[in-house]
């Protein structure tokens, strides 16, 4: 099925190459070559998939990630970081991007975690659409717990994870069952991605993410939530 993308990145070699292997993938793919021009598009929407270059002229790629998120846009997002920058890829996942890949990539790599990201973010049927979990309520529906009074969006990846979580509320889930159910046991995902995504859920979740009560770690096995029904 057709989507359409965005791709922004600033190297114009690489962004003909991309924009070509994603046209013969059959897809639409709309283009940016720096920070201004992107936010723009983002700012128009009605994108299936963002492929974000974190290193970009006069607007970075980690500002651009953090104002849609903090837009409540659930958009996945594939970020582009240069081989080395791991401060940048725990960022980006902490701000709300699904994937990323590390430049320089393959094109086969690039292109079957954007159908996989895709794949990820089609709707499908869930056990239940809200949840409490202390005094947050979790609306998998509209990709958002609020707590508080205040709304934290939800990526598509945090709520395919408590969606599991939830359905096996109280049972531990592994790290190795999350990668192997959420990120098709991609290989070059680790367990840092996963405590990552988990770190960064207990900030929505908890009223004090430092002494977690809901998610838990077991450690050893993974992790469980416990929920108020």
């Amino acid at each position: 099925m057709t989507k359409r993308l965005l791709l922004i990145e600033d190297d114009l070699a690489l962004r003909t190459g991309l924009c070509d292997a994603f046209l013969a993938e059959g897809h639409e793919v709309a283009t940016a070559g720096d920070g201004d021009a992107a936010r723009k598009a983002l700012l128009a929407g009605g994108f299936d998939l963002v492929v974000l270059d974190l290193m970009l002229p006069k607007r970075s790629g980690l500002e651009l990630l953090r104002e849609l998120r903090a837009r409540a846009d659930r958009t996945p997002v594939l970020v582009l970081t240069a081989r080395g920058d791991e401060g940048d890829k725990v960022l980006g996942l902490e701000l709300g991007a699904d994937d990323y890949v590390t430049k320089p990539f393959g094109i086969r790599e690039l292109l079957a975690r954007v159908r996989a990201l895709l794949r990820r973010a089609e709707p499908r049927p869930r056990a239940a659409t809200s949840f409490r979990v202390g005094d947050a309520t979790v609306d998998l529906a509209g990709f958002a717990v609020l707590r508080g009074g205040v709304t934290h969006p939800l990526s598509p990846k945090e709520v395919a994870m408590l969606e599991l979580l939830f359905l096996e509320a109280g049972t531990v889930i592994s790290r190795e069952r999350f990668l192997k159910e959420l990120w098709g046991g991609d290989l070059s995902v680790g367990n840092r991605t996963i405590d990552t995504h988990v770190l960064n859920l207990r900030q929505k979740l908890e009223p004090d993410p430092r002494e977690p009560r809901f998610l838990l770690t077991v450690h050893g096995a993974g992790y469980k939530l416990l929920v108020d029904g």
